[in-house]
C-alpha cells in the first residue's frame, strides 16, 4: 500500500529559516511539523553537549521520523531537520560517526528535501555555533549528502515571505510532477 502522506524535511545551516518554514508550511496546509529534537535537548542541557549527547539526539530525532503520523496529518508532514545534518554535525564536531547513523539515514522515510540556502542573516542565540563562512561551508555538506545518497531535493532561497512563497512553488511542482 503506498503512503498518501508526504514527508518533506526542512534541512539546512543554523539560521536560515528552518523552523519558521516548518510551521508556515505546516500553518497553510493545515498539517503538523515536528520540531527539531537537538534544539530542546541543548537548550535543556547545564553543560557543554557531548558525542553522547549526540547519539541520545539521534535516536530520539529517529524515533520522531519514523513515527506514524497518519492519524494526525494531512496530506504532508513537515520535519524541522534529518539525521543528515546530524552526520555531518558529528564529522565537523567530532571527526567520527556512529556507524547506526548510515543505516538510519538509508532507511528515513522522506519524499522531499528542502535546502535552505544560507541567504537569511544570521541570527546568534545561545544554541548556535556556525555563522559567517562555517554556514556555506555546512550547506555545501549538506547539499553533498543529499546528492551522494540520490535524495530528492530542491534548494530554497528567498527573504521573508518570498522564501515561504518558493517552498510552496517547489512542492506543489514537486508532487504534481511525481503524480
Amino acid at each position: 500500500m503506498q503512503r498518501t502522506i508526504k514527508n518533506i524535511v526542512i534541512t539546512g545551516p543554523e539560521s536560515t529559516g528552518k523552523t519558521d518554514l516548518c510551521q508556515q508550511l505546516a500553518s497553510h496546509y493545515h498539517t503538523i511539523w515536528i520540531p527539531e529534537y537537538a534544539r530542546f535537548y541543548i537548550e535543556n542541557l547545564n553543560r557543554p553537549y557531548t558525542y553522547d549527547d549526540l547519539n541520545i539526539i539521534v535516536k530520539r530525532q529517529f524515533e520522531e521520523i519514523t513515527g506514524d503520523y497518519s492519524q494526525k496529518a494531512k496530506n504532508y508532514v513537515f520535519f524541522d531537520t534529518s539525521l543528515i545534518i546530524s552526520k555531518v554535525w558529528f564529522e565537523v564536531v567530532y571527526k567520527k560517526v556512529p556507524p547506526e547513523l548510515e543505516q538510519m539515514i538509508a532507511v528515513s522515510p522522506f519524499d522531499l528535501f528542502l535546502l535552505c540556502a544560507p541567504d537569511l542573516e544570521w541570527k546568534p542565540d545561545n544554541v548556535r555555533e556556525n555563522g559567517g563562512e562555517m554556514r556555506l561551508t555546512l550547506f555545501r555538506k549538506y547539499e553533498n549528502e543529499l546528492i551522494l545518497r540520490k535524495f530528492s531535493y530542491e534548494i530554497v532561497t528567498g527573504i521573508g515571505n518570498q522564501r515561504l512563497q518558493n517552498a510552496l512553488h517547489i512542492i506543489e511542482t514537486f508532487f504534481t510532477k511525481k503524480g
